[in-house]
């Protein structure tokens, strides 16, 4: 197994809002780090809602996790950082309708704010590769 960690971030994704790349691989294994729901194409929030933002980070983990190889029924566990907890079923009812079937671990809490303004929350993933 490669030991070598190779870092990306795909062009059809949102900017990175600081000195990091959206993905990191060492070999079979994928991180991506903390991801708002921006629309790439703007670079605003996609609604000011949590199921939109919601969806919008599902989205993006797909366009990422395709960039290396990956797809969400690979994803080991996920981390829901909520600006507000009484948003949590509006979160959950819309991860559920994109991830269906697929249930890796999650984590979800409350956090007192989030680096891109207005955004209701972030998430970020572990995954593995396809295949």
């Amino acid at each position: 197994m490669s030991r070598k960690v190779e870092y990306s971030t795909p062009t059809n994704t949102m900017r990175p809002i600081g000195p990091y790349s959206h993905i990191a691989k060492v070999g079979e294994f994928i991180t991506i780090g903390a991801t708002a729901g921006v629309d790439p194409t703007t670079g605003k929030l996609i609604g000011p809602d949590i199921a939109s933002q919601t969806l919008q980070i599902l989205d993006a983990f797909e366009v990422m996790l395709a960039s290396v190889g990956s797809d969400l029924s690979h994803v080991i566990h996920v981390n829901v950082y909520m600006k507000d907890m009484k948003d949590f079923d509006e979160m959950n009812a819309a991860y559920e309708s994109k991830m269906g079937a697929r249930k890796p671990a999650r984590t979800a809490v409350a956090v007192i704010d989030v680096p891109k303004e207005n955004a209701l929350l972030t998430m970020n993933l572990t995954a593995v590769v396809a295949g």
